[in-house]
C-alpha cells in the first residue's frame, strides 16, 4: 500500500470516531516519557490541538516529578521518598509549586499555543478549583510496625474540585493545562499525584475518557503479553492474582475509580509512542489497555 493509500485510510478509520466524539470532554494525564522527549511533547502538543480543532475538549492534567527533582538538585537539596510519595517541607513546596504551577505548567501551554491551540494555564489553587487535606500514609503491612501515620509533609489527596472554570474553558476555544495543586481548608497548599487528580476530575466532568500516559505498553496479563480490553470485574480478578502490581496498581485503582464515577472509558497509554493521544482515541487499535466499567 502507498503511503498516500495508506494515510487516506487511517483519516478514514477515524472519521466515524471524530463523529462520536465531537462536544465530549476527554481528560488526559500528561506524563512520564511524553513530557520529557523533545518529539513527543511535539507530537503530544500537536494531538492536543487536533483534538480541539475537530470538536473534542481535552483537559490536561500533568505532572513534573524528574523536574522537581532537578531543580531540588541545583539548590542543593536532597530527594527523599517514602512508599513513591515525595517528603516535601515548606521549603520543597515552594520549588513544587514552582515548577509545576510555572515552568512546566507554561511550557505545555507555550507548546500547544505554538501549534495553533489556545492553552490557558492552570493550578488546581486558581477559582478554588481543587481541595485538598493532608494525606494519610501508614506503614506498609508487617510485622512490629507502628500504626502512626507517617507525615510526609505537604502531600494531599483530593477532597473535591470545583470544575466551573474547567467546563467554562471547554465550552469556548480554549484547552485548561492543569497543575496538581491543591489547597486544604486551613490555606495549606499541597502537591498531589497527577494520576489521582486527572481521575477525580474526570469523574467530576463526566468525562467520555480518561487516558493516563505511562512509559510502559499498558497493562500486561500473566503471559506478559499486552491486555487491550478489559471490564472491571475482569481488572479486579487480575489485581486479587497479582498479575497487576506495583506501579501499575495505582494507576489501574485510578481508572477503575474513575469509570466507576460515570467516566465512559479509562486508558492506560503508551507515552513513548509518537502520538500516542490520536491513536488511541482515533483508531481501532490504539496503543494501551482500556478500562471499562
Amino acid at each position: 500500500m502507498s503511503s498516500v493509500s495508506a494515510s487516506v485510510g487511517l483519516l478514514m478509520e477515524a472519521l466515524p470516531y471524530i463523529r462520536k466524539f465531537q462536544g465530549k470532554t476527554f481528560v488526559i494525564k500528561y506524563g512520564g516519557n511524553a513530557m520529557v522527549d523533545a518529539r513527543l511533547k511535539d507530537g503530544f502538543a500537536r494531538d492536543i490541538v487536533l483534538m480541539k480543532l475537530v470538536g473534542m475538549n481535552p483537559v490536561v492534567v500533568h505532572g513534573g516529578g524528574p523536574q522537581i527533582g532537578q531543580l531540588l538538585a541545583r539548590i542543593g537539596k536532597e530527594s527523599q521518598f517514602i512508599q513513591g510519595m515525595r517528603v516535601t517541607d515548606q521549603e520543597t513546596m515552594d520549588v513544587v509549586e514552582m515548577v509545576l504551577g510555572g515552568l512546566v505548567n507554561k511550557e505545555i501551554v507555550h507548546l500547544i499555543n505554538r501549534h495553533g491551540g489556545k492553552a490557558v494555564g492552570l493550578s488546581g489553587k486558581d477559582g478554588g478549583m481543587i481541595s485538598a487535606r493532608k494525606l494519610a500514609l501508614r506503614p506498609v503491612a508487617g510485622e512490629g510496625l507502628p500504626s502512626e501515620i507517617i507525615d510526609i509533609g505537604h502531600v494531599g489527596e483530593v477532597t473535591g474540585i470545583n470544575a466551573e472554570l474547567v467546563s467554562l474553558l471547554d465550552s469556548g476555544d480554549f484547552i485548561p493545562v492543569i497543575a496538581p495543586i491543591g489547597i486544604g481548608e486551613d490555606g495549606v497548599t499541597y502537591n498531589i499525584n497527577a494520576d489521582l487528580v486527572a481521575g477525580y476530575l474526570a469523574g467530576t466532568l463526566r468525562a467520555e475518557k480518561l487516558l493516563l500516559l505511562t512509559n510502559t505498553a499498558g497493562v500486561l496479563g500473566a503471559d506478559g503479553q499486552l491486555i487491550v480490553n478489559m471490564d472491571a470485574a475482569r481488572t479486579e480478578q487480575l489485581i486479587r492474582e497479582g498479575v497487576i502490581h506495583g506501579g501499575m496498581l495505582p494507576k489501574v485503582r485510578c481508572a477503575l475509580d474513575a469509570v466507576s464515577a460515570g467516566v465512559g472509558s479509562a486508558h492506560i497509554v503508551d507515552g513513548r509512542v509518537e502520538h500516542a493521544v490520536l491513536l488511541e482515541v482515533l483508531t481501532d487499535d490504539g496503543v494501551g489497555t482500556l478500562i471499562r466499567a
